[in-house]
């Protein structure tokens, strides 16, 4: 029996990681080869034209899954009855800018789409947050959607986790697909703990630990870590555009996983509110490693982490939390 659409919103639809994604996800890379999609897109004003361009060449596309394109400006229709919302759309630092001054533009972003999706989203909407700061966006449309449950409000810290196993597997010379449970603590920033500790790879003769086989502990406390951390300046510094098809590639991973489920013996990233595990601070959205089933993700427990992962997991937190003072402090 065929099933029901899923109706999936991705604001700033009309963007670079916008125009990325909604491909993807009309031909079931988010949600699966037998999942048919109704795709809400949403956009500013001025942004209008291009977005109706972006639906022409949907429905030029021909998606089988496909089943319906709303294209819109106007955030109360985008959010009418969406059970997946992808937060792509935000406010970009430019060249000048404090940080205070973007999180102020931000906050004001995510009070008026936390609103809509709070009032018009289907019961138990799944939201992702992409657009950066992203951790401290999620907590802001948290704050102001309190009826969507906390455990459904995520931030995007799988673009990291796949940068990190891409890493290992060039430093390896393997398939990207041998590698697993590498994990990204913290935030979506230059802070971000890569940490290889709990990594496997699936070899010939088993699985074998990431740090046996690369066997170099300054590669992997030094430049692994700051590649993934400054990978996207990198790509920015190559492209001369930010990245945008693995941040597409990297959403559509995130949300598969927590519908779909994670691989048995599998952990993936995702920034999700912070409970407590590892002592991180509580009220934070922070990256752990997690496994999904059942659509409900959880954070994975008692992992050992050593004295240099500790001091990185503690650094990630005292920037979340200097950010979420400022997001609060741009409330007032």
């Amino acid at each position: 029996m065929a099933k029901d659409p899923v109706r999936v919103l991705v604001t700033g639809a009309a963007g670079q990681i916008g125009y990325a994604l909604v491909p993807m996800i009309a031909r079931g890379v988010m949600l699966g080869p037998d999942q048919p999609v109704i795709l809400h897109m949403l956009d500013i004003p001025p942004a209008a034209e291009s977005l109706n361009g972006v639906k022409m060449e949907l429905v030029d596309a021909a998606f089988p899954l496909l089943k319906g394109v709303v294209a819109t400006t106007d955030v109360v229709e985008a959010c009418t009855g969406v059970n997946i919302a992808v937060m792509v759309g935000g406010f970009p630092r430019k060249e000048g800018m404090e940080r205070k001054d973007v999180m102020s533009k931000n906050v004001s972003i995510y009070k008026s789409q936390a609103s809509a999706l709070e009032k018009h989203a289907a019961a138990n909407c799944k939201v992702l947050v992409v657009a950066n700061p992203a951790n401290t966006n999620a907590l802001i449309l948290k704050e102001f959607a309190p009826s969507i449950p906390e455990k459904n409000i995520t931030a995007l810290t799988r673009l990291d986790h796949n940068r990190a196993l891409g890493q290992i597997s060039e430093r390896l010379n393997i398939q990207v697909s041998d590698v697993k449970n590498v994990i990204i603590w913290g935030n979506h920033s230059s802070t971000q703990y890569p940490d290889v500790n709990h990594a496997t790879v699936n070899t010939s003769a088993g699985e074998k630990p990431v740090r046996e086989l690369v066997s170099d502990d300054s590669w992997l406390n030094g430049e692994f870590i700051s590649t993934v951390q400054q990978r996207g300046a990198a790509i920015i510094k190559a492209r001369k555009l930010s990245s945008a098809l693995s941040a597409a590639s990297s959403a559509c991973d995130h949300i598969r996983n927590w519908v779909l489920g994670t691989p048995e013996g599998t952990y993936v990233s995702m920034g999700v509110y912070s409970d407590g595990s590892y002592n991180v601070p509580a009220g934070l959205i922070y990256s752990f490693p997690v496994t999904c089933a059942n659509g409900e993700w959880k954070i994975v427990q008692g992992l050992s982490i050593d004295e240099f992962s500790r001091k990185k997991l503690d650094l990630t937190a005292e920037e979340l939390s200097e950010e979420k003072n400022l997001a609060y402090s741009c409330l007032s």
